[in-house]
């Protein structure tokens, strides 16, 4: 039971936490700009290895997995709390041990892999010794899987992948990649595709272009377009049974989903501070920023919104860790369709206050920005998850064949004088021009 307050024992690790990464992470992003998913050098080890032990001094590694991965396994509640923290700094992941997209990509291991694909993928992804690639979306069809082509065909004791990949995350620096593939086109999507693993440098695994996101570091790992020419894999490199591409890709998306809601209240936590610092700093026509009234609106704003945001990813962490995923699909959609409009509009209030300063690279805000856009189609676009929320939320409600809505005041007065038949030819008590139905 959650009940707005946190156990001291966790509360002193977050209280840990939450110093440490503006004290001791946040810092890295000067340093090693646009370096979070390159492989680490010898230079960048001396720093990084360090900061990684403190945390698995502190109990915090990998939290998402359960003790027998190394992690602490820790609800969805605990983890909402620990990852509003880490959010502040796409290096805080990397040092904890839950970066995406290697973090979905451990739990499907954990979940449908082999003894012996864990053993080769998944205990040196833990350990925080490589970098895994999601290869599912595909240039032609985007986020709709019912139109993939890459297709993946039995040959003897082997697979054999053909097609192309876009936006695959990650691909230039990663070890191995999870693909999905068409293994049955006569059957319904969700139950012709399958998971395949592809080691890194693979014959027939080829890297045609890497695309960045806008003002993204030239070192940045990008986006791939990959070309599957033929790859050929072991029967054994099956992620899951045949025809369960679609059930493994769910798997993962829906805590991915919950889990970019959670980081996000960091990076809008950190946009209001710096609105915050901006308005009592800087003085104009002889008073403070934070004097003016429109700035005031703007923070109170930005502070209700993410408050609002807040509780509502906590809730659906809640109901996840109380009832499961499928009972809380509707909050999940609800959280990741919030996430980038409240990003948005906090950051870009930010922005605005710091005036020109805030859309150079000298400062995160154009970034937010940018990362705001993006969470609008990560994991699929808003617009669906806003479709598929109004048909859940439709589900619980029903139309009415009447003439009149059941809300409309002749309506309930004919349900009220049912109920209470004796006051029917009271005096005064039917209001003048109200078409009033019949009691029977």
């Amino acid at each position: 039971m959650w009940d707005f307050s946190t156990d001291a024992e966790f509360q002193h690790k977050l209280d840990w936490a939450r110093t440490f990464v503006r004290e001791e992470v946040e810092p890295l992003e000067v340093l090693f700009p646009g370096c979070e998913f390159q492989p680490l050098d010898d230079v960048r080890r001396k720093v990084i290895d360090p900061l990684k032990q403190q945390v698995r001094d502190h109990g915090l590694w990998a939290c998402h997995l359960g003790p027998e991965l190394g992690g602490q396994g820790y609800g969805p509640l605990k983890l909402a709390l620990l990852n509003e923290i880490l959010g502040r700094t796409y290096w805080a992941s990397l040092v904890f041990g839950t970066q995406a997209p290697d973090t979905g990509n451990a739990e499907i291991l954990a979940r449908f892999g082999t003894q012996e694909q864990k053993d080769r993928y998944l205990t040196p992804l833990l350990a925080g010794e490589l970098f895994s690639c999601f290869s599912m979306t595909e240039l032609q069809g985007g986020a709709d899987p019912g139109v993939f082509t890459t297709r993946a065909v039995r040959d003897g004791d082997e697979w054999v992948i053909t097609g192309r990949k876009y936006f695959s995350s990650n691909a230039s620096t990663a070890s191995f990649f999870i693909v999905m593939a068409v293994t049955d086109p006569d059957v319904p999507v969700h139950r012709g595709c399958s998971m395949f693993l592809v080691p890194a440098g693979t014959p027939g695994l080829v890297l045609e272009t890497n695309h960045r996101v806008f003002g993204a570091p030239t070192r940045d790992a990008g986006h791939a377009l990959l070309r599957y020419d033929d790859v050929r894999v072991p029967a054994d490199a099956m992620l899951g049974e045949p025809g369960t591409g679609f059930a493994v890709a769910q798997a993962r998306l829906a805590g991915g989903r919950l889990h970019h809601a959670m980081r996000t209240i960091g990076q809008c936590q950190r946009a209001l501070d710096m609105m915050c610092e901006r308005a009592l700093s800087r003085r104009t026509k002889g008073s403070r920023l934070a004097d003016l009234q429109l700035v005031q609106d703007a923070i109170a704003q930005s502070y209700t919104e993410l408050l609002q945001f807040r509780l509502t990813v906590l809730y659906a962490s809640w109901k996840v860790e109380e009832h499961g995923e499928d009972a809380a699909r509707v909050e999940i959609g609800v959280v990741k369709t919030l996430a980038p409009k409240v990003l948005g509009d906090i950051a870009r209030r930010s922005l605005h206050l710091h005036g020109a300063l805030g859309t150079t690279d000298q400062l995160p805000l154009a970034g937010m920005l940018m990362s705001a856009e993006a969470l609008g189609l990560a994991d699929g676009p808003s617009e669906v998850h806003r479709l598929n929320l109004a048909r859940a939320v439709l589900k619980d409600h029903q139309g009415t064949d009447g003439e009149w809505p059941t809300e409309f005041l002749g309506t309930r007065l004919a349900t009220a004088y049912r109920k209470y038949p004796e006051l029917v030819d009271a005096p005064g008590m039917l209001p003048e021009g109200v078409p009033f139905p019949p009691l029977s």
